[in-house]
């Protein structure tokens, strides 16, 4: 069955402003795109380009200066921080290139974590960890600690905390530069399936390997967003 392509996320004439004293640092360019349900977009740029400032937005981290952005059909800007943190929470996955992982708790009890701060049941929050832990192919080391796995196999437990919610869009900063070669074929794999699911799945990259994963690409360049339509590596250079 083909996975739905139904908007999760949509922004319509977004500029983000940063003022610091007399100064103005404009982030990003009044930018209309809109995220759907289906796909695995990479985001890709220079440092300092925007990129990072455009998955802040989506990840409901920050609020535009100027224009509206919608995620699940809300309006973001008339949102409080109490709403946006609910947002957050239920509708959002993070998965970071550090992965974050809490160091003295165990994977199993790291993917928990975002079910218990929903509220949920010990026992209906371990279960849906296991669940997603088997996902990943990660259940035979539930009970290691961060630091005794490999960055691949902590990428794959921190996709399965930012999963365990089943949230409906995943975005994802850099989640492979800290990988090797064939750690980060083993993330994308997951997160194309993620998509292939009907999950919205956003990549900040600025890796070439990872084209061959997306459905879409936006370039962002001194704050400007342009969807590119040549799929291939020679654009990076």
């Amino acid at each position: 069955m083909q996975a739905s392509k139904e908007e999760i996320a949509r922004l319509e004439g977004v500029t983000k402003v940063y003022r610091m004293g007399d100064n103005q640092i404009t982030a990003l360019e009044k930018t209309d795109v809109v995220f759907r349900k289906g796909e695995l977009c990479l985001i890709i740029g220079p440092s300092g380009s925007g990129k990072t400032t455009l998955l802040s937005l989506l990840g409901c981290v920050i609020y535009p200066s100027e224009g509206r952005l919608y995620v699940a059909g809300q309006d973001i800007g008339s949102l409080g921080s109490r709403e946006l943190a609910r947002l957050r929470l239920h509708t959002i996955g993070f998965v970071f290139q550090n992965f974050n992982l809490i160091a003295p708790l165990n994977a199993l009890d790291n993917v928990m974590m975002p079910l218990q701060l929903q509220g949920i049941k010990a026992s209906e929050a371990r279960r849906r960890a296991m669940q997603a832990l088997e996902l990943v192919g990660m259940t035979d080391r539930k009970a290691n600690l961060p630091g005794q796995l490999s960055g691949g196999q902590q990428q794959r437990v921190a996709i399965a905390r930012a999963l365990v919610t089943d949230p409906s869009l995943v975005l994802c900063d850099e989640p492979t530069a800290s990988l090797d070669a064939r750690s980060i074929g083993t993330v994308m794999k997951e997160l194309r399936a993620l998509s292939s699911q009907g999950k919205a799945v956003c990549v900040v990259t600025h890796d070439p390997r990872l084209i061959e994963y997306a459905d879409r690409v936006l370039r962002v360049d001194e704050g400007r967003v342009t969807e590119e339509t040549n799929l291939n590596q020679n654009f990076f250079h």
